[in-house]
């Protein structure tokens, strides 16, 4: 089956369409433009220069978070315009899977980083080993120092993946964990293993409706923490 995968979670924005685990079709711009300006465009020439149309495909996917709030609402909102427009079915993909994903071939523990802000990010650790990705822990927003304690007694050798995949590596290795950080080709969120996920998905009947396609967030929005400790304050 063909999968359209869109993946608007961090700064860059990407497309793509995979078959069997094959990547036909792919576009990737992190130029620092924003989402909304840039997705759909890109998706469209993406599909015009492979000669696909939306008829041709069998699902529609799209990082549902964790990441930036905005983007992850115009990924989600694309690709349900999208899938419903084209009666068809849906996957929602965690983020730090997907990422995880483009280091499946490398036998290491995989730490997926997001920079969360205030020393936290979002985080999930996979083990990567003979080709197969294991995951060892559900999304999280944690902070640096708790992921490092975690970390400090597993032997096994670690690559750190994500916008925050800098930040994460500086901090355990600053407590004395080596870590490796992933290929600059590698190291951001791409809708290529956006894709890869959703077929995994699909393989387990796992798909969704355009309907109930949503965003999954960590933590509410500064915007909401905001308005949250306003009414405390305000005793209300």
């Amino acid at each position: 089956m063909k999968i359209l995968a869109m993946e608007t979670s961090a700064k860059a924005c990407s497309a793509a369409v995979t078959e069997g685990g094959q990547v036909l079709a792919s576009c990737y711009q992190n130029t620092g433009l924003t989402h909304s300006r840039t997705l759909m465009p890109m998706v469209e020439s993406m599909l015009k220069n492979a000669e696909l149309t939306m008829g041709d495909l069998s699902a529609v996917a799209v990082s549902v978070g964790p990441g930036s709030f905005t983007g992850i609402r115009i990924g989600v909102a694309a690709a349900k315009g999208l899938a419903f427009a084209a009666g068809l079915p849906a996957a929602g993909v965690s983020t730090l899977e997907a990422m995880a994903l483009g280091l499946s071939h490398m036998d290491a523990l995989i730490v997926c980083a997001m920079d969360a802000r205030r020393n936290q990010v979002y985080n999930a650790l996979f083990e990567a080993k003979n080709g197969n990705l294991t995951r060892l822990c559900g999304d999280r927003a944690i902070g640096l120092p708790e992921l490092a304690e975690e970390l400090k007694s597993d032997p096994r050798p670690k690559i750190a993946v994500g916008d925050g995949g800098a930040l994460c590596q500086k901090a355990l290795e600053e407590s004395g964990i080596p870590c490796e950080l992933a290929p600059a080709r590698l190291l951001h969120q791409n809708a290529v293993g956006v894709a890869l996920a959703a077929e995994e998905l699909a393989a387990e009947g796992k798909l969704t409706t355009a309907q109930e396609l949503s965003p999954v967030y960590l933590r509410p929005a500064q915007a909401e923490r905001l308005r949250d400790r306003i009414k405390k304050e305000n005793g209300k």
